[in-house]
Parts: structure tokens; C-alpha cells; sequence
């Protein structure tokens, strides 16, 4: 009877050995003899029968990966610091296992590798201009190659570029350079309207002369303004024939 309670006791305690808990976002790819069971196990309540079952955790969470600042030659021959970020996660738990021996070591080296290949085929401007672009061409290359392995690389973000100090320079004279070519742009655009529409407006002049009068007229009423100004100015003939003619025509 002693027997039978300590084999049931020892059977008991095998059984609750057995029991693994996974949560919702892990899964368990279990061999079986050395052999990988076709479908992973999980989540919840799973029964590991060791030492005949062996079972490796993966989880199907996204993983955000820091990739340390790499040193690229652009293709304009620009040495540059470049960092970056990778969101990358788990779609299929037995490649995971079974295809990589370390998935997030190989997708990280992988990451390094593409981020300092495909910058250095792109000029400084495109890479400091065109990030969007940059970053879905990154994303599209690594989901590619990390596919085989059950990994899906869901967005890939240029963080930083370090820039050398007489690069940095150089480019602050190019931008003030910039500013001051279209501020004369600008200047010489005002001027060309202006010079417009005094051209029109002398036209229009032209056909009256008395129009212009009283164009000077409110000019020097505007000058007037000032009253620590003396002015002199001399009085228009032609002023005083239209008067002229004012007159003889209410007689």
C-alpha cells in the first residue's frame, strides 16, 4: 500500500512538473525526441512531457532595436555618423527556432550591415532631405531577407545624423548664401512690379495734365506734414491756364 501512495505521490508530482504556463504573446515550439512538433504551443495551459519534450519560449512582441551609430561614406564621398531604429517582430515561432540560431542577434547585424550599405549608395543632401524615402527602402530590404526566418520588420526610423563639424559649416554658409539669393530675388521681383505700375500710371498721366498737377499737388502735401521743413516750390503754368479756362468758360 506504501508503494502504491508513493508511486502515485512521485506519478503526481511528474505531471505538475509537466505543466507550463505561457502568456497570450508567448509561444512554445516543443521537440519532441529532437524533432520540432508542427505547430507551436500556446497560450495558456500546455503540458511539456521532459525529458522526452524540450520547449523554446518565443514571444510575438514587437521589439524595438537601437542600432548603434554606424560610420558611412555617402556617395558624395561624406563621412557621416548614422543611428537608427528597428521595429521588428515574430510571425513564425518554428523558423524562428529552426531557420536563425539567434533571430534578434541576425536581424540586428543585418540591420547594421543594410543600414551602411544603403546609405552610402545615396548623396548627402538625399540623405538629409529624403528620410521617408530611405526609411521604406530600409524596411522593404530587411523584411526581405528576415522573411525566411519568420520575422516581419515593420517600420525602420533614421534617427540621427552626426555630421562633421566643417561639413556643418559649410553648410550654414550655403543656407545664409541661400537666404541672401532670394532676398534679392525678392527685392529685384518688388522692384520689376514697381517700375510695372509707374509705367502704366505715367500713361494714364500723360493724358491729362492736370492729372499730373495734383499728383504733385498731394505730394507736397504729404511733405508739408513735417513742420520743421521749410518749403519752396514754384508754381505750375499750366495750373494757371486751366484757371484760365475755367474762367472763360463760366462767362
Amino acid at each position: 500500500m506504501g508503494t502504491g501512495v508513493t508511486i502515485g505521490i512521485i506519478v503526481i508530482l511528474y505531471l505538475l512538473s509537466c505543466i507550463k504556463i505561457l502568456k497570450e504573446y508567448e509561444r512554445g515550439v516543443i521537440f519532441r525526441l529532437g524533432r520540432a512538433l508542427p505547430k507551436p504551443k500556446g497560450p495558456g495551459l500546455i503540458f511539456v512531457f521532459v525529458p522526452i519534450d524540450k520547449m523554446v519560449r518565443v514571444s510575438l512582441r514587437t521589439i524595438v532595436h537601437d542600432i548603434p551609430p554606424q560610420d558611412v561614406i555617402t556617395k558624395d564621398n561624406v563621412s557621416v555618423k548614422v543611428n537608427a531604429v528597428v521595429y521588428f517582430r515574430v510571425f513564425d515561432p518554428i523558423k524562428a527556432v529552426l531557420q536563425v540560431e539567434n533571430f534578434y542577434y541576425a536581424t540586428s547585424q543585418l540591420a547594421q550591415t543594410t543600414l551602411r550599405s544603403v546609405l552610402g549608395e545615396v548623396e548627402l543632401d538625399e540623405l538629409l532631405s529624403e528620410r521617408e524615402k530611405l526609411n521604406a527602402n530600409l524596411q522593404e530590404i530587411l523584411d526581405k531577407h528576415t522573411d525566411p526566418w519568420g520575422i516581419k520588420v515593420q517600420m525602420v526610423e533614421i534617427k540621427h545624423v552626426d555630421l562633421p563639424q566643417e561639413m556643418q559649416r559649410a553648410m550654414a554658409r550655403q543656407a545664409e548664401a541661400e537666404r541672401e539669393r532670394r532676398a534679392k530675388v525678392i527685392t529685384a521681383e518688388g522692384e520689376f512690379q514697381a517700375s510695372r505700375k509707374l509705367s502704366e500710371a505715367s500713361k494714364i498721366l500723360a493724358e491729362n495734365p492736370i492729372a499730373i498737377q495734383l499728383r504733385f499737388l498731394g505730394t507736397l502735401s504729404e511733405i508739408a506734414s513735417e513742420q520743421s521743413h521749410t518749403i519752396v516750390f514754384p508754381i505750375p503754368i499750366e495750373l494757371f491756364s486751366f484757371l484760365k479756362q475755367k474762367t472763360e468758360g463760366s462767362e
